[in-house]
């Protein structure tokens, strides 16, 4: 894990408006939190050692087979499972930029990134950029490698179209990875699955440590998937939302905001680098965004921004013009 990875609001004191974290801010978790609080009994036993009952649920609700589905703990959790099962094909590749975990849990079992590898990683919506691969594009990377793993933990936050899990089995060698974290908007609770072929996923179980995932957590999701609702319920003007933000953000001169498929979107400042404007918004105006130099293939000048509500997203424009304007006294 690098040092700056995701959400580093801990670091901070006073913020009000998070705009580092990718995770949707307006879900609805009263009755989930009421339904946890009445179950917390759950805590005095073990949880189930393979999440059995959640796996077979997330299989009926995606329409594949119970052994084409593997639950985890996070999505991070599938990629270090992912990188540790395949380590002795020994190469991978990650299309970049992206998130940094799946370079970081392939070298970590002492795989070597080349061109062509075996293991070909790729994120869809794309961390950070928010752009989405096509199905076609999809189709033509996986030729390139004997298996192809696709996250998908943001795919609840785009209008475009995605490779679903049943024509995803059927593609023999493509994994895909999902998060209940981002889709339901619990980073506490670390929540994910994998779907693969069903060769895939015995591989996988090999290597599965027992109880990796909280007894709370295995309600949790078994409780979100029998109350199926729509967890973004205003996507398209949220991500209308999102263009308006970008729209002003390129309104301001030397600030660019690229183009976007989802909630966040990248953007790069002039003459400044991207810590110095976030240490300036986080303590002059409350505000945290993600420095996203760390990223590979980026400079220290580019930034990643998530959508928050319209008062906030207009806010953060008029402290970044500020910063610019040359109000870049820091507290």
């Amino acid at each position: 894990m690098i040092e700056g990875h995701g959400d580093d609001l801990h670091r901070y004191g006073d913020i009000k408006s998070n705009f580092s974290s990718n995770v949707y801010p307006f879900a609805d978790l009263t009755q989930l939190k009421r339904h946890l609080k009445e179950r917390m009994d759950l805590i005095a036993s073990y949880p189930q050692p393979s999440a059995v009952d959640l796996e077979r649920r997330i299989a009926k609700c995606h329409m594949v087979d119970d052994d084409q589905v593997l639950v985890t703990n996070g999505a991070t959790e599938a990629i270090y499972l992912i990188a540790e099962t395949f380590r002795d094909m020994h190469s991978f590749h990650v299309y970049q930029p992206t998130f940094s975990e799946y370079a970081d849990a392939c070298l970590l079992m002492g795989c070597k990134e080349q061109d062509n590898a075996y293991l070909g990683w790729l994120c869809n919506p794309n961390n950070p950029t928010g752009m989405v691969t096509s199905i076609e594009d999809m189709d033509r990377m996986r030729r390139c490698h004997e298996i192809l793993v696709v996250d998908e933990s943001y795919e609840q936050f785009t209008m475009e179209t995605m490779l679903q899990p049943h024509e995803a089995v059927r593609m023999d060698n493509i994994i895909l990875i999902k998060s209940m974290t981002k889709r339901y908007g619990i980073p506490g609770l670390r929540l994910g699955y994998v779907i693969a072929p069903s060769r895939l996923i015995r591989q996988l179980k090999q290597f599965r440590r027992p109880w990796a995932v909280n007894a709370l957590a295995l309600e949790a999701g078994l409780w979100l998937l029998d109350h199926e609702r729509n967890d973004v319920p205003e996507l398209p003007s949220y991500l209308r939302e999102t263009q308006w933000l970008r729209q002003r953000l390129n309104e301001i001169g030397g600030v660019t905001a690229m183009e976007t498929q989802t909630h966040f979107f990248l953007s790069t400042i002039e003459g400044n680098t991207a810590e110095e404007l976030k240490q300036y918004l986080a303590e002059r105006h409350g505000m945290l965004i993600r420095d996203a130099s760390n990223f590979p293939g980026l400079t220290p000048h580019h930034f990643r921004i998530c959508t928050r509500s319209h008062e906030e997203n207009d806010a953060l424009v008029n402290a970044i013009r500020q910063f610019v304007d040359g109000d870049k006294r820091v507290l």
